[in-house]
């Protein structure tokens, strides 16, 4: 992991998703986008991926303008933004959506030699019992690394 700069995660995706896959994607992007980007002005959070005419769209996305760019320069802080990855890989999560009825969620976007990257998660919805479990089991190991910190 030399030379990967982590500029946003999006927590929330592991608490309303179980996350299967991860794939490693670029993103094409304008010179103003990844200027905002090295900046850390982005929210993925309510971010998803669409499948469109065989390929793989990041939708969702808030990229804020760059505010030292020239209001020509200005594109839509919410507009879809192509993913590049390999055939391969894009038939693979093309199927897996539409014949088991995953979701892809962008968990991660990171800089690497420069480039803007995108960690993308195949993902199956939790139900609400799952969550709950989920957050009483992170308190139960919570309380039990304090008794064992007190202990020792």
């Amino acid at each position: 992991m030399t030379g990967r700069k982590i500029v946003t995660r999006n927590r929330k995706a592991s608490h309303d998703y179980h996350l299967m896959d991860t794939y490693e994607a670029g993103i094409v992007l304008t010179g103003t986008e990844i200027k905002s980007i090295r900046a850390n002005q982005i929210n993925i959070g309510e971010g998803f991926v669409q499948e469109q005419g065989g390929e793989l769209w990041l939708m969702g996305v808030h990229i804020t303008p760059y505010k030292q760019a020239s209001r020509f320069d200005a594109v839509d802080p919410l507009r879809p933004r192509k993913l590049l990855l390999k055939k391969k890989e894009i038939a693979r999560v093309i199927s897996q959506l539409r014949e088991r009825g995953y979701t892809v969620v962008p968990t991660m976007i990171y800089l690497e030699r420069g480039l803007a990257k995108v960690e993308i998660a195949l993902a199956k919805g939790k139900k609400l019992y799952d969550k709950r479990e989920a957050l009483s089991k992170r308190d139960s190991d919570r309380e039990i690394q304090r008794a064992l910190k007190d202990r020792y």
